[in-house]
């Protein structure tokens, strides 16, 4: 019955006072590194829970398209327009493509999932 009231507690306290309160019991759980299945290890999975259900109400996050996707990528995996060129072709239809006048072909798509883990909804559009 106590973690019931604490959750609806918390729950109510975060409504009311914002995002914010949640982070701080949050913070010192987390340096805990509390083990799973203990008191606190489920006290810091419920506060995960709520605190990304927060976000995901308040600031939710618009996908990606799928050129901001592969150039996201790149930057990460400090990949200029040749270092992607196997996955899509030459260099003007790098171009093309990272300028948007050039769809994806399923080859690219399959390519540019299986060699850059870029998830395939995301390059065809549907996330």
């Amino acid at each position: 019955m106590e973690s019931e009231r604490s959750i609806t507690t918390h729950c109510e306290n975060t409504k009311v006072l914002g995002f914010r309160v949640s982070l701080y019991p949050s913070q010192a759980l987390v340096d805990m590194d509390p083990a799973s299945g203990t008191r606190e290890g489920d006290e810091l999975e419920i506060l995960a829970i709520l605190v990304e259900k927060y976000e995901a109400e308040h600031f939710p996050m618009a996908a990606l398209s799928p050129i901001e996707a592969i150039k996201f990528r790149m930057e990460q995996a400090g990949l200029s327009v040749s270092g992607v060129q196997p996955y899509i072709g030459n260099s003007n239809r790098v171009y093309e493509v990272l300028a948007g006048r050039r769809a994806l072909s399923l080859a690219m798509i399959r390519k540019l999932h299986d060699a850059l883990h870029i998830p395939a909804e995301v390059l065809i559009g549907t996330a």
